[in-house]
């Protein structure tokens, strides 16, 4: 089997597998509200009411946070000698993980006022 057709046979099977979880998912929920419904249980558990603010924040916030880790990891690399792999990971991680809990602080004290 040549390179080529090995990296395409992955390909196809990561969005297979990946397609696969999502239509389990959605078909199990689904089943999983129409047996309610037709037990008669209030629809008003599918209503979330939550008053986090969109998702679209913390997205943004995880993914800036990688991208600072990916730049400081550079760095570490460049000017400290660290190996490319240790300080990339090490950064993206740290730097990701601090947005998300920063992200974490600023939805908390947005839902109490």
């Amino acid at each position: 089997m040549s390179a080529t057709s090995m990296s395409v046979m992955i390909a196809l099977g990561a969005f297979s597998g990946i397609f696969g979880i999502v239509y389990v998912f959605l078909m199990t929920r689904y089943k999983e509200r129409i047996a309610m419904i037709e037990r008669g249980v209030d629809a008003s558990i599918f209503v979330s009411n939550n008053k986090s603010i969109s998702p679209t924040l913390k997205f943004g916030m995880l993914f800036v946070g990688i991208a600072l880790g990916i730049i400081i990891g550079d760095v570490m690399h460049q000017f400290y000698g660290l190996s490319k792999g240790t300080s990339f990971l090490s950064m993206v991680f740290l730097f990701g993980g601090l947005s998300l809990v920063i992200n974490f602080f600023i939805e908390r004290k947005l839902a109490d006022q």
